[in-house]
């Protein structure tokens, strides 16, 4: 009786150190987020690229649920453009996932298209859109949702 005492609170001990370390990984993916998101604000939107800040919602065709959607934009030395995205569901759940975008120049602005592979739970995330240097819009697909995102400059 003494031993399953003992084996529960050690349990319920690994639990919470277990439930702390999953808070901690996510609370510091957001607050890297945030913080470069504040440092990308001091920089002024080019006005010939999809680089710095994008602001909207995101939206599942699948089931209805959306959020906001923030995104930083960064061009890399191989020509891609690094894309990090930070989303919000039900104001309080927040998820960030990144995809690197190769453009092509179009009228009047850029499309792109391309996959992730996001793992066993979600499988191959495919996404295409359009952008110009005020709007952006894309759709994506996965093995257990799909929708769009749709993004402008912030005031």
């Amino acid at each position: 009786m003494a031993s399953d005492f003992a084996m529960n609170l050690s349990l319920r001990k690994w639990a919470a150190h277990g439930v702390a370390l999953v808070a901690l990984v996510v609370l510091s993916g957001c607050s890297t987020f945030n913080r470069d998101w504040q440092a990308a604000a001091a920089r002024p939107n080019p006005t010939d690229s999809i680089e710095g800040r994008w602001e909207g919602r995101w939206l599942s065709a699948h089931n209805g649920h959306s959020g906001s959607l923030q995104a930083i934009v960064r061009k890399l030395d191989n020509g891609q453009f690094e894309t990090r995205y930070h989303a919000m569901y039900a104001s309080v759940l927040s998820f960030g996932m990144q995809m690197n975008l190769t453009l092509m120049p179009t009228n009047g602005g850029w499309v792109f298209s391309g996959e992730e592979n996001l793992g066993r739970l979600y499988g191959t995330y495919r996404y295409e859109g359009r952008a110009t240097v005020t709007n952006f819009f894309s759709t994506y697909k996965a093995s257990v949702d799909h929708g769009t995102f749709q993004m402008t400059r912030p005031k």
